[in-house]
């Protein structure tokens, strides 16, 4: 009788995948990490207990611009500030209201992340 039909095995279905190189080799890895008896036990528990995470980068690719229109912003002050060899009021003003929306964007971004629920 060939071992892979035996007719008492609870597991009954099999499955082919195709990897490449590198990703058998993530895969020996990962499983030699996990200390389980073999490659089959890994990967039914990821397919069990395991997540795949559907990102969207879109929010932090904002986030990123908006920050780096800051900074810049900051650096014009900086700048200004250097040459005169003045603090003016009103940069001090654009400054507070620059990190505030820093802190307003960060927060924002952070209440839109989804939790991990099981």
């Amino acid at each position: 009788m060939d071992k892979h039909r035996n007719k008492n095995r609870s597991r009954k279905y099999g499955i082919v995948i195709h990897l490449s190189e590198d990703e058998k080799y993530i895969l020996d890895e990962k499983a030699k990490c996990s200390n389980m008896k073999s490659r089959s036990a890994f990967i039914r528990h990821l397919i069990i207990y395991g997540y795949v995470y559907d990102i969207d980068y879109t929010e932090l690719r904002e986030y990123n611009s908006a920050l780096a229109k800051i900074g810049n912003n900051l650096n014009q002050i900086a700048k200004r500030m250097n040459a005169t060899g003045n603090v003016y009021e009103a940069d001090v003003k654009e400054v507070k209201e620059l990190m505030q929306k820093v802190w307003h964007t960060q927060k924002s971004m952070l209440s839109r992340q989804p939790s991990i629920k099981q």
